[in-house]
């Protein structure tokens, strides 16, 4: 017989878990499938050096908020992991781990059947938990590498020693290009980073983690309907700082004055000629832009309630591009290694179901698909910035466990108004 599940929930990690424990507090019947273990991707896809960039005390788990005594660090891999690990021990949710999910498809009359490596079950309703990041992007332009380069996704890289001897190549600076390329500068390495569109972000305004003023000014309770960019925002590459040493903001210009080489954009490879985009200076201060706005804004919150904070002297670039050639020859760089920090791709391609945009992303609204008893948990700007996130993830999973309950009761949820559908038809 074919087993059935009031609610099977898709995905070990912190979002499949936080509805596991909204739903075993509702008493509602349900079981979470997890193609690998509990926290997986934080355990392999994550270097030894990783730690968070928003401070401990974000980490807000439904029932769990941050355990320790260092609210204002940033855990590192493995403290995260052994995070997630209490979180699960702290109400022993009901998960298979080692069961891949294969198919998730609607069934005659209502309900959805569930395709797994182990069987197939049947469910009144689905939540599906595996975030935004699944598919690791490295573009058709590395096939033209020497096959002597060695080529990694941030997703395998680990630490400077797993590398070969020589230069490196970095491609991207959103968090995981910018990150890795301090990681192997510190550890001495020559870096040659290629610079792209990439905000970033200060550490520390005027006596303060930024992430602390942005919070007291209500930025991350923003939901994206309100958000200046709208559906937009989902797309967008996160601003680059970091939490390693204690919290500091990443300034590519004082990198370079270190001896960093920076490019622009990679555009071409021909034999062993990199050719290289001439935004080099654009890129940084587009950069170095957004961080001045996030300073202005925090100055006018400042300004408007009367609040005592020091102020901070303003920014002066280090560093200023000088013009070099537009290529570069890996083999005459010694280049050995490159790593590439574009991204992810979503494939949601098992979900077989008509929720999707021309982008392959779901339609939803709140993580509410309009296929009855279907859900989203853990997308970016599911609902707000902190969707995919340790602090976010409570308010959306709390939301989505009120909808599972409202349905299974035999009620109708209320029918989302819109259904965000970004870049539809393209």
């Amino acid at each position: 017989m074919t087993m059935h599940y009031g609610v099977v929930v898709i995905g070990g990690g912190q979002a499949g878990l936080s509805i596991s424990y909204c739903l075993q507090r509702q008493g509602i019947d349900h079981m979470v499938f997890e193609q690998h273990q509990i926290a997986h991707s934080w355990r392999t896809k994550r270097w030894d050096s990783f730690c968070l960039v928003t401070p401990n005390w974000q980490c807000q788990l439904p029932g769990f908020s941050y355990p320790d005594n260092d609210p204002e660090g940033f855990m590192g891999r493995d403290a995260i992991v052994e995070y997630i690990e209490r979180y699960a021990s702290h109400f022993n949710p009901p998960i298979k781990t080692g069961v891949k999910v294969e198919r998730v498809k609607g069934r005659e009359g209502n309900g959805f059947e569930v395709v797994t490596s182990q069987s197939t079950f049947t469910a009144d309703q689905v939540v599906v938990a595996t975030g935004g990041y699944h598919t690791p992007k490295i573009p058709r332009l590395a096939e033209r590498l020497d096959s002597n380069i060695v080529q990694l996704h941030s997703a395998e890289y680990r630490n400077p020693e797993s590398l070969p001897e020589g230069a490196v190549l970095v491609v991207g600076t959103g968090q995981s290009g910018c990150q890795i390329a301090e990681d192997l500068h510190l550890a001495g390495r020559k870096v040659h980073l290629c610079v792209g569109g990439a905000p970033r972000s200060p550490r520390r305004y005027r006596g303060k983690d930024v992430v602390e003023w942005l919070d007291q000014m209500g930025y991350y309770d923003l939901a994206i309907d309100d958000h200046p960019q709208k559906e937009t925002v989902r797309h967008k590459t996160n601003h680059y700082v970091t939490g390693r040493g204690g919290g500091r903001e990443i300034d590519l210009r004082h990198f370079a004055l270190q001896g960093m080489a920076l490019h622009g954009r990679l555009t071409d490879i021909q034999g062993t000629q990199l050719t290289f985009s001439d935004d080099l200076k654009q890129n940084l201060d587009q950069a170095d832009a957004v961080a001045e706005s996030i300073k202005r804004t925090i100055d006018g919150y400042i300004a408007k309630n009367k609040i005592n904070a020091p102020v901070d002297h303003p920014y002066h670039p280090v560093w200023e591009p000088e013009a070099v050639p537009p290529t570069l020859d890996y083999r005459d760089a010694n280049i050995t290694s490159v790593i590439w920090c574009i991204g992810y791709g979503l494939n949601f391609s098992w979900v077989e179901l008509p929720v999707f945009d021309g982008q392959g992303y779901p339609g939803h609204r709140r993580g509410v698909t309009t296929v009855p008893g279907l859900y989203f948990l853990g997308l970016p700007w599911l609902y707000t910035w902190g969707s995919a996130r340790f602090s976010g993830i409570a308010r959306d999973a709390e939301y989505l466990a009120e909808q599972v309950v409202t349905r299974a009761q035999g009620s109708q949820p209320r029918i989302p108004q819109t259904v965000n559908e970004v870049a539809m038809g393209s």
